[in-house]
């Protein structure tokens, strides 16, 4: 597990050194994109695990727009149930955990939006996944958006 989460922070690493906007040229338009799936635990592949969307827009060069969602493997939206048993709070130190977590999206594409480059988009803790997953999408939706 621990090798699994070491690949997944270096590539991600990797490819937030290569793309950021402000460097190259992208077309003006809607870009969307999903992270690799995160597996947390190969024999519990429930809370924890998932993977993230970004939606951006380009517009003269600039990141005018952007939404970073997460998903439960299964296809699930991460949203105010997100760590709930049941539909309960089982228990409130990991309800709240998922909901820091989850309310780092928001952040991270609003870094991204008033930044405008990727690299400057700063983890929080708690939501390193997510900001993991926030920047490999985020970045294959620029490569998509690069003009030659």
């Amino acid at each position: 597990m621990i090798k699994r989460i070491f690949a997944f922070a270096a590539a991600s690493l990797l490819t937030l050194s290569a793309v950021s906007c402000g460097e190259k040229n992208y077309a003006d338009g809607d870009y969307s994109a999903q992270s690799s799936e995160y597996v947390n635990d190969e024999d519990d592949t429930t809370a924890g695990n998932g993977y993230g969307v970004v939606d951006l827009t380009i517009k003269d060069n600039k990141i005018t727009a952007c939404t970073f969602k997460t998903y439960e493997l299964d296809g699930t939206l991460k949203d105010e149930d997100y760590g709930k048993e049941n539909g309960e709070i089982a228990n409130r130190d990991f309800y709240n955990k998922a909901q820091k977590a989850l309310a780092a999206c928001d952040k991270y594409s609003e870094q991204l939006v008033e930044k405008g480059n990727i690299k400057e988009v700063d983890a929080i803790s708690g939501a390193t996944v997510n900001y993991s997953e926030f920047v490999e999408a985020a970045s294959i939706a620029l490569k998509q958006a690069e003009t030659d």
